[in-house]
């Protein structure tokens, strides 16, 4: 295959939320997921934060052509980074033989401290949440919990008017499983 690929862990495994047609699960070790604020963002977000002893689930998905201008200006503020040698592919996909991948993360050199710390958005959690049930089940969803940091950071609960640009309508019985996992990890979710 010629066109690159890229991995995503967060939204973008929600296929809901973009148009790369030719994506399949996948993981990849080298690396956890984070909450994390960062200069020049209003709210925080996921990062990939390298870590040898961690393996996340997600999508790799073909770059048609290796036009990255698109994929770029959505993940803006994010540096675009091999993801390294661990990518492993669903093993009957058509990207079953691809090794590498791009991977966005934040460098830790824009983070920021926890002084006046926005919360998160649910209406993003909800998104990242719905991506994962329908790629991997329940159990995947709990995965992902399982390798994300910084279920400390307040959410504030945004589903009336989301204001995260990609939000999805969620089945009123998947967003009742969400809250419940949220009540159960003690994430604090403040009214809009």
């Amino acid at each position: 295959m010629s066109d690159p690929f890229f991995f995503g862990y967060g939204s973008l495994v929600n296929r809901a939320t973009h148009g790369y047609g030719h994506a399949f699960r996948a993981s990849v070790t080298g690396w956890r997921r984070a909450w994390r604020h960062s200069a020049g963002r209003g709210v925080p977000f996921l990062t990939a934060v390298p870590c040898a002893d961690s393996r996340i689930d997600g999508l790799v998905a073909q770059v048609p052509g290796g036009d990255w201008q698109a994929l770029d200006l959505r993940e803006a503020g994010y540096a675009r980074t091999c993801a390294g040698t661990g990518l492993q592919p669903e093993p009957d996909g058509v990207a079953a033989g691809v090794t590498q991948a791009q991977i966005y993360a934040v460098p830790r050199s824009d983070w920021t401290g926890p002084d006046g710390r926005q919360p998160i958005l649910l209406s993003y959690v909800d998104v990242v949440f719905q991506g994962y049930l329908r790629e991997f089940g329940r159990d995947g969803v709990m995965r992902f919990v399982d390798t994300t940091d910084g279920w400390d950071v307040p959410i504030v609960n945004d589903r009336a008017a989301p204001r995260y640009p990609r939000h999805q309508p969620v089945d009123p019985g998947d967003r009742a499983w969400f809250d419940r996992l949220l009540a159960e990890l003690g994430a604090t979710v403040l009214k809009d």
